[in-house]
């Protein structure tokens, strides 16, 4: 099955749907690579990118990017999303102890959901960090560091144990965790990708959770409804070809302010779509148009792809990050424009009409 969802202008707000083929994904493991563009590979095997196929990361095994990007999920609801010329090691790929160790380059964390009995650690140089609250972080290795954008997190340094919260800033290859301010607005290639990833599976959510809700054998299967404890899943979208989460129960609002719903309110989605992803409707909303053409085309989309108009309606992060904090700043364009990704990363807070998966 599949299936389509509009939405039009503020004024005439609506979501027409039909049902979606969409599954959860049950994984007892972390590391499921879900999106890559340009040269990434799986120790030395290159990973294509793939709307059917979505490789396993498994302990000690490296995944690596040339002039590249990779989207890793870990525990549910948890995103790791590496820049170009890096490198991870998976550590530890179990969901109550998933252990990632930062090798070379750049890589952003965003977490969107803390799910009970799951633990997330990033090792990088000298230290370990666990992020126990929803939140962006964004590790480097030259020079190594750590800068919270959203949220709060846990670093232990050699015998130091420091909490790093918003706008703050630690190195990570010393002998003292120091904390340091840094300026949200100053954001990179990576930090728009991550941004643009994050409201791409925000919008493959809606009709995935909708699938489940009509499907009660589905998330049966995963312990949901009843009362009973669980945690959010994977879900996959097949009418854009990518994976998305869908959380346990409720909504859910990521540090973005980019919406999540569970099949058991999604239908609210429907009735009154201004209030689905934090009370912005996407007026002059197109349809989405799905996988891209490869690379990192950034180009506008026409009236049958992705608009961009999410990005400029975007919510404040917080009072440190506002929606135009991931916005175009020169060192955007000048990684886009070296990498040969067309039309630059900015405008806005989604880097501009992509349109990748």
């Amino acid at each position: 099955m599949k299936a389509l969802w509009v939405v039009g202008t503020a004024a005439l707000l609506a979501l027409v749907a039909v049902p979606v083929s969409a599954q959860p994904v049950i994984s007892a493991k972390s590391g499921m690579i879900a999106r890559v563009q340009g040269n990434v590979f799986l120790d030395d095997k290159a990973v294509e990118d793939s709307a059917t196929h979505f490789p396993d990361v498994k302990e000690k095994q490296v995944v690596r990017t040339e002039d590249g990007l990779a989207e890793i999920l870990l525990t549910p609801g948890v995103f790791l999303r590496m820049g170009e010329h890096s490198s991870v090691r998976m550590i530890s790929n179990r969901l109550i102890d998933t252990r990632v160790e930062l090798l070379t380059g750049s890589a952003v964390v965003e977490s969107d959901d803390v799910v009970k009995d799951t633990s997330t650690t990033i090792v990088c140089r000298k230290a370990s960090v666990t992020m126990p609250k929803a939140g962006i972080y964004r590790f480097n290795t030259d020079p190594a560091q750590l800068k919270v954008y959203k949220g709060s997190a846990e670093v232990d340094l050699g015998s130091q144990h420091v909490t790093v919260a918003t706008a703050k800033m630690v190195m990570l290859n010393g002998d003292s965790a120091e904390l340091q301010r840094f300026n949200v607005d100053e954001t990179d290639f990576l930090d728009h990708w991550n941004r643009q990833r994050s409201e791409y599976v925000s919008m493959a959510n809606v009709s995935a959770a909708k699938s489940l809700a009509g499907s009660s054998s589905s998330y049966a299967s995963l312990g949901w409804g009843m009362g009973n404890p669980c945690m959010g899943a994977w879900g996959f979208n097949s009418y854009y070809g990518m994976m998305t989460y869908i959380p346990c129960s409720g909504y859910l609002m990521n540090p973005y302010g980019y919406g999540f719903w569970s099949p058991f309110t999604v239908m609210r989605a429907y009735y009154n779509p201004n209030y689905a992803y934090g009370g912005r409707g996407y007026g002059g909303y197109g349809g989405y148009g799905g996988r891209g053409s490869g690379g990192y085309s950034t180009a506008a989309a026409t009236s049958s792809g992705y608009s961009g108009v999410m990005s400029s309606g975007a919510s404040s992060m917080g009072s440190s990050v506002g929606a135009g904090s991931m916005g175009s700043t020169s060192a955007a364009a000048s990684s886009g424009a070296s990498a040969g990704h067309g039309g630059g990363g900015g405008g806005g807070a989604g880097g501009g009409g992509g349109h990748g998966r």
